[in-house]
């Protein structure tokens, strides 16, 4: 939809605004690849240099991400989510294990206390497209299913702030995953999420909490490992 065309300042704004929202509402999913440039200018009807400008705002924001001979793709769902995702790109990996098991295991515990009927569904439906993703043998279509699934277990919590703050670390938590996943996937990589949402379903909130406590630490062998002493080596990883 063409906008209107008030000073140069606050056009900008509105195109900031217009290109933010089709990245929050998901028409733009992390990792999609945005329109170019000339496409953008006749959907909102605003000169080429404004457009760049509004990108590049974006970009320094960490909404997106602007690569050179590819384009510009999404990288965050919010400005938050894109100083996380800076913030913690080269955290050590056991931290982010333990950042992870904490906060879901709170959320599995809150979950089955306060899940809905609607919730179990949503759980189920996404446990089946975890497992389909994991039998197509996709390592990034099971890595969006992965955390999409453990997205809804927050969800159910029911607690808005908690589900805020887990979707502003959704990149650090998908980056984390898929380095522990790898390019291919693996027998030895596999983790049942079957017993979880069993536990959320009958309201057996520490059994919940447990299950969800633990995934975190269940990663290729060596990948938690402490750095070795200087001067050796770290032990190999597992495949």
């Amino acid at each position: 939809m063409p906008l209107s065309h008030p000073r140069r300042s606050a056009l900008s704004e509105q195109v900031i605004a217009a290109l933010r929202n089709e990245i929050t509402s998901g028409e733009w999913p992390v990792g999609s690849r945005i329109p170019t440039e000339p496409e953008l200018v006749e959907q909102l009807g605003v000169a080429r240099n404004t457009i760049r400008e509004a990108v590049r705002a974006l970009a320094h924001n960490g909404l997106l991400d602007i690569r050179q001979g590819s384009g510009t793709y999404v990288v965050a769902t919010s400005e938050l989510a894109g100083v996380m995702h800076r913030r913690f790109a080269d955290a050590d990996p056991r931290h982010i294990a333990e950042l992870r098991s904490a906060l879901e295991s709170a959320a599995a515990q809150l979950a089955a206390e306060r899940r809905t009927e609607k919730d179990l569904k949503q759980l189920d439906a996404l446990l089946v497209r975890r497992e389909e993703a994991w039998a197509s043998g996709d390592a990034e279509a099971f890595v969006t299913a992965d955390t999409t699934l453990h997205m809804a277990v927050v969800a159910a919590s029911h607690n808005d702030v908690m589900t805020a703050m887990y979707a502003d670390l959704g990149e650090v938590l998908r980056d984390w995953l898929r380095a522990d996943v790898g390019e291919e996937l693996t027998p030895e990589s596999y983790m049942d999420h079957t017993r979880l949402v069993d536990a959320i379903r009958a309201g057996d909130a520490p059994g919940a909490a447990a299950e969800a406590a633990g995934y975190p630490f269940l990663c290729r062998p060596g990948r938690l490992d402490p750095p070795a002493p200087e001067g050796l080596s770290s032990p190999a990883s597992g495949g």
